[in-house]
């Protein structure tokens, strides 16, 4: 009887009811049951005891482990998802991303996995709103998805504010306290008078061609220019972070308190600066294109956040401090692991910006996904903004760092957006209702339209990459809208091009 009861509760998980009109995201998200992540993510893959802790019931995190016991197994079918450009309101890569996987997962019976971004709260708190898809294509459950989820961009955080109070906290010593002060406290002698240099210390040591391994065997010299990395205030491009949209803090005075002076000479040593949104910190990009623990400590340890007056980059190994943003990067170099309104598995892991970074989920998740999913299957994953610049960093860089190479790409596209790029049509503008062009059929704007859909399949095809192109549909769309977009697409070179009612349907 106990049986009969799991499997009719477990027969009503991840049920879609469909309706007309779509209601609002929120509700089909609450409205469906889902399955508890690590009983999903156990069934799909067999994974073994502590490859997936839960974060609740409906989220976790991926082992890095996991790789290494299946790194030898063959990769699957590695799809990129990317657009053309967009208009101000988005063109669903994400919808479409998600509404992909449900069909292989959900409705064709394949292996697949769904890599995306996690998005940052500063667009889910704007007019953008939230990244897990839209209608009955979503990640779920998309509250979580949209928000904290499971503290990554929260480390982030917290480890670009630890390197900047680094920074000023340097030039501060550095400008009120002697040479041998600096020394004393960098390399403190212990009850036997014994110095010894930390494991952190040697990336700067051996940047300055000091390999010795005694401090007290240093000169005068050496001493000197290893304490004093001697910084330009006026270089520090390295500002501190959050990840809520606050545009006051664009700009700010920082060390304006009575104790950050120089008590002899009365100087402030205060400067000017600002906060960025935490997913353009620096750390989200490094994240993104790490391989393994080490890989990242060594990334880390790369950044340079200023200059000293005579013009030499200064890291975060100059600093001292990568071993201390590693270990608040620890738990975040894990993928997250969630999955879709039908339960087909995904994981959501890092969100750099396209325009300022390289636009990718991690590097990480990827291999985790191919493994995984084994020859078979199918890895969907997602690069941000049009294939101009998303897709091509995911080439150009991921891709080259990651030694993947993908079967094929999608190429989202949407009527609407090929309207606006006739040139012809009122601007689109967020918030606004849609004007009578995007509203009603005009052939004669999406033909012209399509020269951008056009540029963006020629520039996917000179990777050697095939590219389908799929049709985000809207209820607005008719039916010679959507077949001239088809056509276009087909004469323009794509492998197909095929009408998406994933939204919807």
């Amino acid at each position: 009887r106990r049986l009969v009861v799991a499997r009719r509760a477990a027969a009503l998980l991840n049920k879609l009811q469909l309706k007309t009109p779509v209601p609002p995201d929120v509700e089909i998200s609450q409205a469906v049951k889902l399955t508890p992540i690590k009983e999903l993510f156990d069934r799909k893959f067999g994974l073994r005891e502590g490859e997936l802790f839960a974060h609740g019931t409906y989220k976790g995190k991926l082992s890095l482990s996991v790789y290494e016991r299946l790194k030898h197994q063959p990769d699957g079918n590695y799809v990129v998802v990317c657009g053309i450009n967009p208009t101000p309101l988005g063109e669903g890569k994400s919808t479409t991303t998600i509404g992909l996987s449900q069909a292989l997962g959900a409705h064709l019976g394949q292996q697949v996995m769904t890599c995306i971004r996690q998005p940052s709260m500063g667009p889910t708190f704007g007019i953008k709103g939230g990244a897990a898809g839209g209608g009955y294509a979503q990640c779920a459950p998309m509250e979580e998805f949209n928000l904290h989820m499971t503290g990554d961009i929260h480390a982030i955080t917290a480890a670009n504010n630890l390197f900047a109070a680094a920074i000023d906290t340097r030039y501060l010593h550095e400008q009120t306290a002697s040479t041998n002060f600096l020394w004393n406290k960098l390399c403190p002698a212990d009850g036997s008078g014994r110095r010894t240099f930390e494991l952190s210390m040697r990336p700067r040591l051996d940047k300055l061609g000091i390999f010795k391994a005694n401090p007290d065997d240093l000169t005068a010299s050496e001493i000197e220019r290893f304490v004093r990395l001697d910084i330009d205030p006026d270089s520090i491009t390295w500002k501190r972070v959050t990840d809520t949209n606050d545009r006051y803090l664009r700009g700010v005075s920082v060390g304006t308190s009575p104790s950050e002076v120089n008590k002899k000479t009365g100087e402030s040593l205060g400067r000017e600066s600002g906060f960025a949104i935490t997913v353009a910190s620096e750390i989200m990009a490094v994240l993104a294109l790490a391989t393994d623990l080490s890989d990242l400590r060594a990334r880390l340890g790369r950044m340079i956040a200023c200059t000293s007056r005579a013009g030499e980059p200064l890291t975060a190994d100059d600093f001292g401090i990568t071993g201390a943003l590693t270990v608040l990067m620890m738990d975040a170099l894990m993928p997250t692991t969630m999955q879709t309104l039908e339960g087909t598995p995904a994981l959501v892991h890092c969100g750099p910006f396209a325009n300022i970074a390289h636009g990718n989920s991690s590097v990480v998740a990827d291999r985790l996904a191919l493994k995984l999913v084994g020859p078979q299957g199918y890895v969907l994953t997602e690069a941000g903004f049009g294939s101009d610049m998303g897709g091509e960093k995911f080439f150009n860089i991921k891709c080259l760092y990651s030694k993947l190479r993908p079967s094929c790409a999608v190429l989202v596209c949407t009527v609407r957006a090929l309207k606006l790029h006739s040139n012809e049509a009122p601007p689109v503008v967020p918030g606004a209702a849609l004007a009578a062009e995007y509203r009603e059929e005009r052939l004669g704007l999406v033909a012209k339209g399509a020269a951008n859909m056009l540029a963006h399949i020629q520039n996917v095809r000179k990777h050697g990459v095939q590219v389908v192109v799929a049709i985000n549909r809207f209820h607005t769309d008719t039916d010679a809208e959507v077949e001239t977009v088809a056509r276009v697409a087909r004469e323009g070179g794509a492998f197909d091009a095929v009408a998406a009612d994933h939204f919807a349907k």
